[in-house]
């Protein structure tokens, strides 16, 4: 017996308290921090983060860029309500319900605090688009524009409703964004200091909603609440998944061994795994995002895995023996290595995760290792120890009859005798496969994260049917080169000496406060003069680098918004071109005609210089820098799929590529629904690449076990097999592959080659007992066939739990892996035996005869 054996054989009490006190060690030191301010200040406290953001390193560059051009342009997430009436021709344009609107609007403004460290929290209140906190633009005569709020307080009357709904419709800054394109329906876009504050901002709304009575709908929705959403409904899932496999587990185990207090051992190993391993991921500072919430149900099952073999083989052998001690010492004897073996190619394959350039799948990928290298620790420590500790009495049913099932033998042989159609039937199904791998789509959307019944994906479809969009992205223009630099050209015709002062102070900025200071002391009117003309000269000099001023450019941008107005994708674009084409508009008596880039810069200039007098002029920031040399264009997207982002994506490409700006530009994109498809892509690769690598790993690890490479590669064949069915199916059913399926693979791998590895080394040994592999297949489809049996039926039903889950990440990975698991556990009673018996001569060179070979039978 191996030395952990039988410490824990010899010191059972000592077992047992090492693990309750390491479990309530890190119990006390997740706790404490929840309950005292200044703990939390010295330990790493619970923190659930479901922002798919962060599946990105904080260093990467996409991330890096999103924040800045957020910055740069003064945005921030959204939280869209909206607002829809079928029931009314007029929808919510009546006074009651504008009135609902108007009070919500109000509330939402006070929705708004500061924390701990003095930062703002909340709802950013100068920027939410709301009919109480937006402008009526209209001419108010020739050369002049009137800015008025569109609604400041609710309508009196139906008419005035009505005009509400005409005036937002005549803006096309407001059009199918704050009023819908049927003029019927309404949306309040809510901008937040930081994502993680939408869900309580979210309760907060509804509280408020449900004290309205004019029979409207109010629908919330948005990235930012499908995120903070899912991390409420995350956790409690977790809650209620984990207690469920181990209900499961539990009462497949009775099933098999009827006997409950033997099978106490496994649960308190799985429990003590999940505790363990939960504790350490938090106490070191790693948040609880959505894959880590999986983890204990991934170690649930897994933990009990080794356990459920040993219980297996002490409860055929002990009704012979009768001997407690000499029972679980030939079962350790014989289980150790495989056992050992099991447990790290099961590490390896979730620790490849780590291999992942995806924050969230690290962790996950390195906490399950943990957490199965702990369960093995613990199989190999505390199983004994407890079923030393346990009563003659308690043991005293325990065994089987001698009516044994006959099942597994005849499976056996059966795979003997039809090895080379197995064979072919495999192939076959790897052919399959194949064809159905090459369909496969990859694609996700955090929103499609929850059933489709959930209020959210009901406010989702809704919303994208009545409006241009609710999922934002954003389009980055900015000029190419260094800024326009003042030269002795552009102040020509100034007073020598004027110009010799501002060419000695340096940079544009430096000329300007120069030339403000002295026009502001000048001494005559002459020195006023020359020095406000300095001003003028500098104005005309720093204008012909302000290139977002340039009508030609602003055509072409125009010009871009057209053809992806035409997509279906994009339901509605605003930029700096809505802005200066409604101002113009206005400017010359509201006239539809005039709706239309002006035909100069200084024109252009004029727009923008008339709607900074308006009551939000720092909204003209949102789509341009003040130096008007980068510019964003806002996308609203009817769909938050990532295939359906990369497919405007590459419409924008290919359209500048055949439309090159009349300036030198460069442009990327920035925004949550197109942070989703970079992370999504990273995912696809990070996987296929830790897929690869734990394949090669556990290859060289079974090579090492069975000092022979046909004996590994013959052992990774039912798993291969399996998955290639479970992915190839994927792409003929046209389920998208999202992240819970691309972590399937390298987490399935290491599951799935248990199995073959118990089964391959427990024949090899008992084909050196019996001297053929005909005469060994009747004993390894005995007790070792029946303990491979029961844990293909424990781990692939143990994750089935989480099939039922309202999450369908959870689900995903419920089917899935079950599946797989099961797909695997079969193919390694039926395929590896065919594979053996077509492949003995070279697997048993030692055996020589007919009669070793088994060709006699």
């Amino acid at each position: 017996m191996n030395p952990l054996s039988e410490f824990g054989v010899a010191r059972p009490k000592a077992v047992f308290w090492a693990t309750g006190l390491a479990c309530l060690f890190l119990f006390i030191a997740v706790l404490a921090p929840t309950l005292s301010p200044t703990v939390a200040r010295l330990m790493h406290p619970l923190t659930i983060d479901t922002d798919p953001e962060n599946m990105l390193p904080e260093t990467e560059e996409v991330r890096v860029f999103h924040n800045d051009m957020k910055a740069q342009f003064g945005l921030y997430d959204f939280i869209v309500v909206g607002i829809v009436n079928e029931t009314r021709p007029e929808g919510v344009f009546t006074p009651g319900s504008l009135a609902d609107i108007h009070a919500l609007s109000e509330f939402a403004f006070d929705q708004t605090w500061t924390d701990a460290e003095d930062n703002p929290r909340g709802v950013v209140r100068v920027d939410v688009i709301a009919p109480s906190a937006v402008d009526n633009i209209e001419q108010a005569g020739l050369g002049a524009v009137s800015f008025e709020w569109l609604m400041e307080e609710p309508p009196a009357t139906q008419a005035e409703a009505s005009a509400v709904a005409a005036k937002a419709q005549r803006i096309p800054l407001y059009d199918d964004t704050l009023v819908s394109g049927d003029g019927r329906s309404m949306a309040l876009y809510l901008p937040i200091y930081q994502k993680r504050d939408s869900y309580r901002i979210a309760q907060a709304l509804r509280g408020k909603i449900a004290t309205f009575e004019n029979g409207d709908d109010y629908h919330i929705t948005g990235l930012t609440i499908a995120q903070d959403q899912f991390g409420v409904e995350m956790f409690i899932q977790m809650a209620i998944s984990a207690p469920l496999a181990m209900l499961l587990i539990f009462a497949l185990m009775w099933y098999f061994f009827r006997n409950v207090k033997l099978i106490v051992a496994p649960m308190i190993v799985a429990m003590a795994s999940v505790l363990m391993t939960m504790g350490l991921l938090i106490v070191t500072g790693n948040t609880i995002h959505i894959m880590a919430s999986m983890i204990p149900v991934f170690i649930m099952p897994i933990a009990v895995l080794d356990a459920v073999h040993v219980l297996s083989e002490f409860h055929d052998r002990y009704y012979r023996l009768r001997d407690r001690y000499e029972t679980i010492r030939q079962v350790m004897v014989e289980l150790w290595r495989p056992m050992l073996f099991t447990s790290l190619t099961t590490s390896v394959g979730f620790a490849s995760l780590a291999l992942a350039d995806i924050p969230p799948v690290q962790v996950f990928g390195i906490f399950v290792a943990i957490g199965v290298m702990l369960a093995w620790l613990l199989t190999m420590t505390l199983v004994p120890a407890y079923i030393m500790c346990m009563s003659a009495e308690s043991l005293a049913g325990l065994g089987r009859s001698e009516g044994k099932t006959t099942a597994l033998p005849k499976l056996g042989m059966a795979a003997y005798r039809g090895a080379k159609a197995i064979v072919l039937v495999t192939v076959a199904l790897y052919a399959v496969a194949y064809v159905g791998i090459t369909q496969i789509r990859i694609n996700d959307n955090p929103v499609k994260w929850f059933q489709p019944e959930h209020p959210i994906r009901v406010a989702d479809r809704t919303l994208n049917a009545a409006f241009g969009g609710t999922y934002m992205a954003y389009l980055a223009l900015e000029a190419e080169g260094a800024a326009a630099k003042v030269t002795a050209e552009d102040l020509a015709e100034l007073d020598d000496d004027v110009r010799s002062e501002l060419l000695a102070a340096g940079d544009l900025q430096a000329m300007r406060m120069l030339a403000e200071t002295r026009r502001d002391e000048a001494a005559d009117d002459a020195d006023y003069t020359a020095w406000d003309s300095a001003l003028i000269a500098l104005d005309v000099a720093e204008q012909r680098g302000e290139v977002f001023k340039y009508p030609a450019l602003l055509t072409w941008m125009a010009d871009l918004q057209a053809d992806l107005g035409e997509s279906a994708l994009v339901g509605k674009s605003n930029g700096l071109n809505e802005i200066i084409k409604t101002v113009h508009r206005e400017l010359l008596l509201g006239e539809e005609e005039e709706y239309r880039i002006p035909d100069s810069a200084e024109a252009v200039a004029q727009t923008l210089i008339t709607f900074q007098s308006s009551h939000r002029p720092n909204d003209l920031w949102h789509f341009v820098t003040p130096d008007y040399r980068s510019s964003a264009i806002w996308l609203q997207l009817t769909s938050g799929d990532n295939r359906d982002m990369q497919s405007v994506v590459d419409r924008v490409e290919t359209w500048v590529e055949e439309n090159p700006p009349p300036t030198a530009l460069s442009h990327d994109w920035f925004g949550l629904t197109y942070i989703n498809v970079v992370w999504q892509q990273k995912m696809v690769s990070g996987m296929l690449t830790a897929f690869a690598s734990s394949f090669v790993v556990v290859l060289v690890m079974l090579t090492v076990l069975y000092r022979s490479l046909l004996w590994a590669v013959l052992s990774m064949i039912p798993l291969t097999m399996s998955i290639g069915v479970m992915y190839g199916l994927l792409g003929f059913v046209g389920k998208d592959y999202d992240m819970p399926i691309a972590v399937l693979s390298s987490l399935s791998l290491g599951l799935a080659v248990d199995y073959a590895i118990h089964f391959m080394a427990r024949s090899r040994k008992i084909v050196g007992r019996t001297g053929s592999w005909r005469t060994a297949i009747p004993v390894v489809f005995g007790e070792p066939g029946r303990a491979i049996f029961r844990n293909v039926i424990v781990v692939g039903v143990g994750f089935t739990p989480l099939i039922f889950a309202p999450l369908t990440p959870y689900q995903t990975v419920g089917v899935f892996i079950s599946m797989i698991l099961l797909i695997s556990g079969i193919a390694s009673l039926v395929i590896l035996p065919a594979l053996v018996t077509l492949c003995q001569k070279w697997l048993f060179r030692t055996r020589t005869s007919p009669a070793a070979t088994g060709e006699t039978a």
